[in-house]
């Protein structure tokens, strides 16, 4: 397995009226971050907040190149980014339990924090396709380059893994600094991930690889 510690290469936030961030996701030019009772979007480049999306927004965040996804307790909402409408809902499988959420090739990825498990489940039903063991607790969970990643939270301690879609082996991990919680993550498919700070309010851009 490969290991070495994780490059934090640019830090956004804290941001105003934000106390914790849970999932971040990208569309393309901006990243959306649960904030609670808001989806609320950045820009990268300025650092600058873009408006929001009234919704609750407890965990996981993903965007399927059209719609955005929301983990809100035991729900997962399909959201219209563009009006804010919640278009459709299906039960997250952890039941309340749920973390991160990712979106690739036509289904969704869930991680289910405290359980240390990540499902791969149907976007229409809900329904749970396969699931996956890990060894940490699981948050933020994203697909880069055919690669499933993941981030975990125990204690003071987070790191990034690359795991085997398969069995769910870890193949690499990226070490965070120590007090560096990572709560949210998503890549911009290239070299930057997006790393929600939970209680710090704060996302932070780590170098892939």
């Amino acid at each position: 397995m490969k290991h070495s510690t994780a490059t934090i290469i640019r830090e956004y936030g804290p941001f105003e009226g934000v106390e914790q961030v849970g999932g971040v996701t990208w569309d393309g030019s901006r990243v959306w971050f649960a904030a609670g009772d808001r989806l609320a979007s950045l820009d990268p480049e300025s650092g600058q907040t873009q408006g929001s999306i009234d919704v609750p927004a407890h965990a996981g965040t993903a965007f399927d190149g059209q719609h955005l996804f929301q983990i809100a307790e035991a729900q997962i909402h399909k959201i219209d980014p563009q009006t804010g409408q919640v278009l459709a809902t299906i039960p997250a499988p952890g039941g309340g339990g749920d973390s991160g959420l990712a979106w690739a090739e036509g289904t969704l990825w869930v991680g289910e924090y405290r359980a240390r498990k990540i499902h791969q489940i149907d976007p229409e039903s809900g329904v749970v396709l396969r699931t996956l063991e890990s060894s940490r607790f699981v948050t933020g969970v994203t697909w880069v380059d055919g690669e499933l990643w993941h981030g975990t939270w125990e204690g003071d301690e987070s790191d990034l893994r690359r795991i085997d879609a398969q069995t769910g082996k870890v193949l690499e991990r990226l070490e965070m600094p120590e007090g560096t919680a990572v709560s949210g993550l998503e890549s911009d498919g290239g070299e930057r991930f997006f790393c929600g700070g939970g209680g710090s309010g704060k996302i932070r851009v780590v170098r892939r690889g």
